[in-house]
């Protein structure tokens, strides 16, 4: 099952509809106890706890869980177009409107917010309202760890800086443009080389992995989405790590 999620994920099958369709048109063969449909999306559903594990699991092997330094970012999760936001009924308690500074346009929905190695390995994930505070989602995100974490202007915040100190962690952020930078220019570019980074991270998320359809009506059926993405990414860096490629070279891991 795991295999088929997997696999699926690479080819652009993010739907359990369409992954079972697939498999059962063109490989039944391989696959006689595929059983219906039905089934078979519950089955799915409820391995998200054995994709967390292995994501883990993962992580270990990448030398990911050990890592000190960190890039926090995130990216829309629109749950309708606009124009159905008033009569649109998923996840009505988070649901909200909100603003993408990099698109430049407003959006009705969820955001993701992400924690990502330099390497590209997601380390950790989580999901709030368009409007969520990003500060407040980056204490479920660090739990756990000390170290480095880099973020964007939307993290720069004195008090915050403050706190995460208290528990072994060094947020850094650019600072805007009337302020005063008493870092050294070369850490200054550091902060930016490392955003095109974790902006290659979230183009294949929200590219062939369709990170930003939400296709889940509860938050169960959406964390397993989101860790079966998530657990097929890592995958991805584990296997160019074994087979000797770039760490993100991923399109051409599945022909």
């Amino acid at each position: 099952m795991i295999t088929l999620e997997m696999v699926g994920e690479f080819l652009g099958l993010d739907t359990d509809v369409g992954l079972w369709t697939y498999f059962h048109r063109h490989w039944g063969s391989w696959f006689p106890n595929l059983g219906s449909r039905i089934p078979f999306a519950q089955q799915a559903a409820h391995l998200w706890v054995v994709n967390q594990w292995l994501h883990q699991r993962l992580l270990m092997e990448l030398g990911a869980a050990t890592d000190p330094l960190r890039r926090v970012d995130g990216c829309p999760r629109p749950v309708c177009a606009l124009t159905r936001m008033s009569r649109c009924r998923l996840f009505p308690e988070v649901a909200d409107l909100g603003y993408c500074a990099a698109k430049g346009q407003y959006y009705y929905g969820l955001h993701g917010h992400l924690l990502i190695t330099l390497n590209g390995a997601i380390t950790a994930c989580t999901v709030t309202a368009a409007t969520g505070d990003e500060r407040e989602a980056l204490w479920e995100l660090t739990e756990g760890f000390q170290g480095r974490v880099i973020g964007d202007k939307g993290y720069l915040c004195t008090w915050l800086q403050t706190e995460l100190a208290t528990v072994g962690i060094d947020l850094q952020t650019p600072l805007r443009a009337n302020m005063n930078d008493p870092r050294p220019p070369w850490a200054v570019r550091q902060l930016t080389r490392t955003r095109r980074r974790v902006e290659t991270v979230i183009g294949q998320l929200t590219g062939p992995f369709h990170f930003e359809k939400i296709w889940a009506r509860d938050a169960w059926h959406l964390t397993h989405r989101i860790t079966r993405k998530i657990l097929a990414h890592t995958l991805g860096l584990f296997i160019n790590l074994q087979i000797g490629r770039s760490n993100l070279q991923l399109v051409s891991l599945i022909a």
